[in-house]
This record gives C-alpha cells, sequence and structure tokens, in this order.
C-alpha cells in the first residue's frame, strides 16, 4: 500500500470517526426543545414557565426569557417545599467583573440560543470579547451540576472575577457560609440546600436577598477557555449529605454529561424500535420523547411520607404533589416500557400504604402537614393491569410473586366491603360515608351518571353508592384475568382455575345487566340491576377495553364510537357523548372534555375486536388534534376539548403522556 493510499484510509476513518461522534446523539439532538422551558417567575408562586428536573430531583431548572436574561438557569423550582416554589428567578446568577468593577458582558444582548435535551439544558452568551457556554445536569435525585465554560474572544488578555449575587423570592429561608459553599435551611421542609463552588475558592458573604459570592480571579489569555462548575443540592434526611458531598467531589462534568446522554439516547432508541408501524416516521420520534420528558419531569425519589419513587400527577399545579392510586397505575404501566425499576417502585409506593383489610388509599403525599393522605376512598382497580405490564417488559417473576397476594387481597376488599347487595357486582363509594368521596373513587368526580346518586351503609366504614358501575366491574373483570395469569406464572393450578371461573361468571353478568341493545351501549344500572343510568359515557366502552363484550355488542359500540354526532369528536372521545343534553365540554371536567386515558382504552378496546383501521383514524385525532400535543415547545395538557382541541386544565399532565405513549407503542 502507497503512503497515499494509506494516507487516503486515514483521512476516511477520521471523517467517520467525526460523523459517527456528531451522529452517536440523533436522537436527543432531533427532539431539542420538546418542552419550552423558558420564561420569568415573577414570584414564588408564578406557575407560568415549566421546569426540567431528571433522575428523580425534587428541584428542576429552566431558561429565563432573553428579555429578563441572566448569567445562569431560571430556578430552582423547589418541590422539597410548599407545594413547589421558585426560590429565585436564577438563584446561581453569573457575573463576570473586569478591572474596573464593570460587567464584561450584558447577557440579554449577548445571548445566542438556549437548549432542552432529554438529558441536560444548556445555553450559549456571546459579545465581541466573550463567549460563555452554561450546560445543567442532574448528577442524581438530590444534585444538579452547572458549568460555565468561558472564552475569550478577543485578541487581548482578559482578566476577570466571576461573582454571583441572588435575590431570593422565600423568606423561610437560614442561610450559612460554609468553606466553599453555602447552606440553607428552610423552616418549611426537612430538605437542606447545599451550594458548592467546586471549581475554585470562594469568598461569600450572606445577605438580606440571599448571597453574593466571589470565585478566584481568572486570566485568559486570546482564544483561552476556562471553566467553573457549581453544584446545587437539595436534600432529605433520609439520605447522606456526608456520601453526597463525596460523590460530588468525583464528578469530571464532561463524563457525567456524556454518560447522561449516552443513556438518553439509549432509551429513546429502544423505545422508537418498539413504535407501531404506522408512527415510524421522525416527528412521532419526536413526540415520544417528548412524552417520556413529561414523565421524567414529574417523577420523583423517595422521600419522607413516600417511601417509594414514582411519578406526579404534575408539579405544575399546586395540588398535585403525590401519588395518586389510579394516575400511579397509569404511569407505571407506561413507565415499564423504558424505566421499569420506577414502574415497579410506583407500585411500590400506593401499596406501602395497604390496610390489612387491602384498602388502597387514593393519594399518599410527601408532606402530609400539607396534605393529608386520602383515606376517604381508594380509586378504579387497575393495579392489576399494571403489574402485568411491568411483567410482560421484564419477565420479572420475583415481582409477580411480590405483588400477587397483595393484589389478591386488594381485589377481595371490594367485594367485601362494596358490594351492597352482595350479587358479585361491585359499586364505588367511600369509607366516610359521604357521596362525594364515593364519586372520587370513580376517579371521575363528577360524571353525569353520578348526578342522582345516594350513599347506603354496608358495614363500619363501608359505603356503597346505590348504582352498580360498568366500569368498575369491567376492571374488576380484567383484574380476575391478570390474576389468573399471574397464577398461571406461580404455578398454583387451583388458585387459576378458580379466577377463571369467576371470570366468566362476571363476565356474563356485565354482558346482561349493563347492556342495552336498542341504544348500543353499556350503562350503569340501579343497584337491582332493573334500570339504566342512561347517560351515554365513556364508561360504556370499558367492556371493550377488557374484552368482556360479545361481538355483537363491540360491533355496536364501535358505531357509536365512529358516529360524529356521539364520540367521534374533533378530538375523538369525549367522557361524555356530545348529543348528551348534559355535555359541556367548557369547564366541564367529566362532563365531556377528553381524558387521555378514557380515550385509550376506547382506542385499544377497538384494537382488541379487529377494529385496527378505525383505532388508527381515532388515534390519529388524538394525536393530531389536541392543541400542542403533537407540537415542538407545548406542554401535555390533563384534558382536551373534544369540539376545539383547545389544551383544559393542568400543564405537564403524566397520565396523559402516559397514554399517548402506550398508543404510540407496541405491546
Amino acid at each position: 500500500m502507497s503512503k497515499k493510499e494509506a494516507f487516503s484510509i486515514f483521512l476516511f476513518f477520521l471523517m467517520m470517526q467525526s460523523t459517527f461522534a456528531q451522529n452517536k446523539y440523533t436522537n436527543l439532538e432531533a427532539s431539542k426543545n420538546s418542552l419550552d422551558y423558558q420564561g420569568d417567575p415573577k414570584n414564588a408562586t408564578d406557575r407560568k414557565s415549566l421546569a426540567f428536573s431528571d433522575k428523580g430531583a425534587w428541584f428542576g431548572f429552566g431558561f429565563l426569557e432573553p428579555a429578563v436574561a441572566q448569567g445562569g438557569f431560571s430556578g430552582p423550582f423547589l418541590m422539597t417545599e410548599q407545594n413547589g416554589v421558585w426560590l429565585s428567578a436564577s438563584f446561581i446568577s453569573l457575573h463576570l467583573i473586569d478591572e474596573k468593577q464593570q460587567e464584561l458582558i450584558d447577557w440579554k444582548t449577548a445571548l445566542v440560543q438556549q437548549n432542552s435535551y432529554n438529558s441536560h439544558l444548556e445555553q450559549q452568551f456571546q459579545n465581541d470579547q466573550l463567549e460563555v457556554i452554561q450546560q445543567l445536569v442532574f448528577s442524581s435525585g438530590q444534585s444538579a451540576i452547572q458549568k460555565t465554560t468561558i472564552k475569550n474572544r478577543s485578541s487581548k488578555t482578559i482578566t476577570l472575577t466571576p461573582a454571583y449575587y441572588s435575590k431570593i423570592y422565600l423568606d423561610n429561608l437560614q442561610f450559612s457560609a460554609e468553606e466553599n459553599a453555602i447552606k440553607i435551611v428552610s423552616s418549611k421542609s426537612n430538605a437542606i440546600g447545599h451550594i458548592q463552588f467546586l471549581s475554585a475558592k470562594s469568598t461569600i458573604e450572606i445577605t438580606k436577598e440571599g448571597f453574593a459570592a466571589k470565585t478566584a480571579e481568572l486570566t485568559l489569555k486570546p482564544n483561552e477557555t476556562k471553566e467553573i462548575v457549581v453544584s446545587q443540592t437539595y436534600i432529605f434526611p433520609q439520605y447522606d449529605w456526608k456520601k453526597e458531598k463525596e460523590d460530588l467531589s468525583k464528578i469530571k462534568f464532561n463524563t457525567l454529561l456524556e454518560n447522561t446522554k449516552r443513556e438518553k439516547e439509549k432509551q429513546l432508541s429502544q423505545l422508537i424500535s418498539k413504535k407501531k408501524s404506522i408512527y415510524k416516521g421522525t416527528d412521532y420520534s419526536v413526540f415520544l420523547a417528548k412524552l417520556v420528558l413529561t414523565l421524567q419531569n414529574n417523577s420523583r425519589i423517595a422521600a419522607e411520607g413516600l417511601k417509594h419513587e414514582g411519578i406526579f400527577p404534575s408539579y405544575h399545579y399546586e395540588w398535585f404533589h403525590g401519588f395518586w392510586a389510579w394516575d400511579s397505575w397509569k404511569h407505571a404501566a407506561a413507565a415499564a416500557h423504558f424505566a421499569p425499576e420506577l414502574a415497579k417502585n410506583q407500585m411500590r409506593a400506593l401499596f406501602d400504604y395497604q390496610s390489612p383489610n387491602g384498602f388502597i388509599p387514593d393519594c399518599i403525599y410527601r408532606d402530609t402537614s400539607i396534605e393529608p393522605n386520602n383515606y376517604r376512598n381508594t380509586k378504579s382497580p387497575l393495579a392489576a393491569w399494571a403489574v402485568w405490564e411491568i411483567y410482560k417488559q421484564t419477565k420479572d417473576v420475583d415481582f409477580i410473586k411480590e405483588f400477587y397476594p397483595k393484589l389478591k387481597k386488594y381485589h377481595a376488599w371490594w367485594y367485601k366491603d362494596r358490594d351492597h347487595d352482595q350479587d358479585g357486582l361491585c359499586e364505588f363509594g367511600s369509607t366516610d360515608g359521604t357521596l362525594i368521596a364515593g364519586k372520587w373513587e370513580s376517579g371521575m368526580d363528577n360524571a353525569v351518571r353520578f348526578d342522582n346518586s345516594k350513599i347506603l351503609k354496608n358495614s363500619e366504614n363501608a359505603y356503597s353508592m346505590d348504582q352498580e358501575s360498568v366500569d368498575l366491574n369491567s376492571f374488576l373483570y380484567a383484574e380476575k384475568n391478570y390474576l389468573a395469569m399471574m397464577a398461571n406464572v406461580l404455578k398454583l393450578a387451583d388458585e387459576e382455575k378458580n379466577w377463571k371461573t369467576e371470570s366468566q361468571q362476571l363476565k356474563n353478568q356485565i354482558q346482561t345487566q349493563f347492556w342495552d341493545a336498542s341504544s348500543g351501549w353499556f350503562y350503569d344500572t340501579t343497584i337491582d340491576g332493573k334500570n339504566f343510568i342512561k347517560d351515554m359515557g365513556c364508561e360504556g366502552y370499558l367492556p371493550l377495553w377488557v374484552e368482556a363484550a360479545t361481538s355483537e355488542q363491540a360491533k355496536a359500540v364501535k358505531n357509536n364510537l365512529l358516529d360524529p354526532s356521539s364520540f367521534n369528536t374533533f378530538v375523538p372521545l369525549p367522557t361524555l357523548a356530545a348529543n348528551q343534553s348534559k355535555f359541556k365540554p367548557d369547564n366541564g371536567y367529566w362532563r365531556g372534555p377528553i381524558w387521555l386515558d378514557q380515550s385509550y382504552f376506547g382506542i385499544d378496546g377497538l384494537r382488541k375486536y379487529g377494529y385496527v383501521n378505525e383505532a388508527n383514524q381515532l388515534s390519529n385525532k388524538l394525536i393530531h388534534n389536541a392543541e400542542g400535543a403533537f407540537e415542538k415547545g407545548k406542554s401535555i395538557r390533563e384534558n382536551y376539548h373534544p369540539i376545539t382541541g383547545k389544551g383544559l386544565e393542568s400543564e405537564n399532565f403524566s397520565w396523559s403522556a402516559a397514554h399517548y405513549l402506550l398508543l404510540l407503542l407496541n405491546d
């Protein structure tokens, strides 16, 4: 081989290596800015902007808008206290001071770009003298690290002093200076904050507004680059600050960032490979990344009352800082596809609070002094479905072994405390005898079908509403089937047989008592089973999702679902048929708006009965007609207006993201 040929091969390999380096994070790059984190939090409770977090951290960050840009990221938004508050507009905000005590850079005019990724945040500033790049990545559920890279773009040597000045929004914090660090103690939280200046010695002054700090003077020759690294930690007492501090001292920022990017790229690649064939386009991969990021931003490590990690419904809404039962089952079913350990722990978090009689509370919180755990009711029994979804992805027999007895107890509890007339059909109800808690138990708080309901006492701390609900009994039918499959995995042949026998009996009851052939729909009935509560709502297609309907019944339900006057609206499958007199999608909550979990159940139900084309048509409308859902930047909403597509209620909503994700993926 000639020298010329050898050199050509060498150049080729260099070019290929460069191409690989550019393309190894193709999915991350394609999905950058899938959520818009720009904002200007003007006070502690300003909830106009979103916050990025990772690794289950109880705090997050964003970007300041260009008009108010500073040398730092917005935040942190602390979920460690109250119901989520901004500590500052930009707590770790950098100033570059020259020898004349003048600012060397105007952050507002120097801002070039701000980019968010599933892995990290990054922003770039530039003027005639300097280029400044800031990156922020989470190293753990307790800590985030911010690196600032400063490059001298001029032809002269520049001497500068990095300085930080904070202005905080909270008046319940106590600051103290430690060696190269600041300690933050709150009167409203047990979490302790620690700010460390990792790259250089610092002088720190505690001020009325927070702190002022300066690190060692930097001298940059032309084209020279230097770095500043600062860590932020907010840590609960159950975690070891000494160990966390030691771990932080060993971290090399570039290695941490590279590992995080590699982890997120792998996560996205694996999910993208599981997409249904109709969603193979790049746009759907970007949408998928946004859904995962939504769940990531809502994920929290175990803390205080929450004994296992899990996912909030929405960090963005002040009353959703906890774990709800049926939300958790839905989150876990989706998370099983990309974070199976998180999915398992999400299930454990609620079952940590299972009562001896099998009852599962409606919701649990980290800090019950803010909001007490709700034992007034439980939620629809979807736990066995979620456990089975996790098993399908992991084949973890030990997990089935762990949960099977707990699920049996929960299932038995329904028949003991929620079957008023002991006819094998259960009712929603409450533990405190209130009707409102009974409605909450259904999850469909103000659904039209409960407008005339009354509460009945079964026994002490056990009450039922005076109607038998088709969705509840459909879920219980599905639970029997999942429990039968679990018994099979555990080689419990007799129990498997018993579950199948019970399942068949309940299937017959669903097909007869709740079915109205004249309208082609399933309805709740009065408790004696003699009269339909004839409000055509989303509960009526649940028998398709659990495969309890006959083929003839499924066909009739399908016709209703495809009818534009009832369920095939602009965004399809409203919680109440559009031709019902009480249909009220504007501020209607469960009286018409689109809830993604219910729409998913309907679409997946059609698919299970062979109506694949019809399911795909509805999926397409659900994805593309819901305002901002498919669009980069916009957050996923709690629910949507079925006629206009407008996003409603909470932003950054987890079960909406979870069910969109389940729609996109193969089982």
